[in-house]
């Protein structure tokens, strides 16, 4: 299995038959610097933690270059169907959807999920999640979206145990380092963490320096891959 990290919150998963993309928000993301067609051919799944547009980001267009399915909230891919993305996959919180080589589970996250419209109506987009992919071969990845610490993580760790964690560390739109700290060291028992949604907008750390800090003689499993390259776990 192969993840690509693109920088704030966006993924891409390589496993088996399927190619994931998580949050991919690429076309304005100052972390990413590819071709966004490049980055994301062959996607067969595009799945979403909530509706803001750093997060739901390029989706509509390529689901419709790539025919992915998109998988979130029923409200968000109701949304999203009605803008032009033809397959759906609607879910719920604590809900699974089961695929040929991998399934996802949505998690409850504190956040919001929204979009402001060109006329600057607000739709509410259901509500926000985590995702928990577990695969047919490959480790089980936990992706926290954008959340607040809460207790309840310690359901997710005895339901799932999540080896990789994808953990949000900017502060300001959600949890900042040193909580994000917390979070992992109290509740999981993650291999690797992938720290994210940082330095992307002006309000945010610029860097996950503070979390690997933070997590004290934990660091070593905090890993920085370079934005765009693959790597394999």
């Amino acid at each position: 299995m192969k993840i690509t990290y693109f920088g704030h919150s966006a993924f891409r998963i390589d496993t088996g038959a399927s190619v994931i993309l998580i949050d991919p928000f690429l076309t304005g993301n100052p972390h990413f610097s590819g071709d966004v067609e490049r980055a994301t051919a062959g996607a067969t799944h595009i799945v979403l933690s909530h509706g803001h547009s750093d997060h739901v980001g390029d989706t509509v267009a390529i689901a419709q270059r790539t025919d992915a399915s998109v998988v979130g909230t029923f409200e968000l891919v109701s949304w999203l169907s009605g803008k032009g993305v033809a397959k759906i996959e609607p879910m719920n919180t604590g809900g699974t959807a089961k695929f040929d080589d991998f399934s996802v589970t949505l998690t409850q996250a504190f956040h919001s999920s929204a979009s402001v419209e060109e006329n600057g109506q607000v739709t509410y987009l259901g509500m926000p999640n985590g995702l928990v992919f577990h695969f047919a071969e490959g480790p089980t990845v936990y992706h926290m979206g954008d959340t607040d610490i809460f207790a309840d993580m310690a359901l997710i760790e005895e339901l799932h145990h999540p080896s990789i964690g994808m953990v949000p560390v900017g502060d300001r739109l959600t949890m900042g380092a040193a909580v994000a700290a917390l979070a992992c060291r109290r509740y999981f028992n993650f291999d690797s963490i992938i720290p994210m949604h940082y330095g992307t907008l002006p309000i945010l750390d610029t860097s996950p320096d503070k979390f690997i800090e933070a997590m004290e003689g934990d660091g070593d499993r905090v890993r920085k891959p370079p934005v765009g390259e693959a790597f394999e776990v």
